[in-house]
């Protein structure tokens, strides 16, 4: 059983308006489902979008701000089972992870591909009218 906090923040155009910790008494793997499926557009990322570790988390923050999403984020170099277990969840090998309406579409490049062709502004816009 895993039984830490995990830290999820909730991030508006560029303001953190909220914060919540929540004692887990399940595994990783399916408090990680549970964060994935709880939250309308989830980005597991290096940092924070205040301060993301590397280029590639910047990027895709720049990218969700610009197409004004409200998102949550998962910084996952402050913990490292989820950085170790998140891929076999989602079937991804890298960082950051992109979750919109409970799907992964993809990281950093796939993401910026997406905001390019209005996709990703399409994908956002469908989960804030559910």
């Amino acid at each position: 059983s895993y039984s830490r906090f995990l830290e999820i923040w909730i991030y508006r155009y560029n303001k953190k308006i909220c914060k919540y910790n929540k004692r887990i008494d399940m595994n990783i793997k399916e408090k990680l489902q549970e964060q994935i499926s709880q939250n309308n557009i989830l980005i597991y990322m290096k940092g924070t979008p205040y301060e993301p570790r590397c280029g590639f988390s910047a990027k895709t923050v720049q990218v969700l701000i610009e197409c004004e999403a409200e998102f949550s984020y998962v910084d996952v170099l402050a913990n490292e089972d989820v950085r170790a277990t998140l891929p076999s969840v989602s079937d991804w090998p890298t960082f950051p992870q992109v979750f919109v309406g409970g799907e992964l579409i993809g990281g950093a490049d796939i993401v910026a591909e997406l905001h390019e062709s209005g996709e990703l502004l399409n994908l956002i816009n469908d989960v804030k009218s559910d």
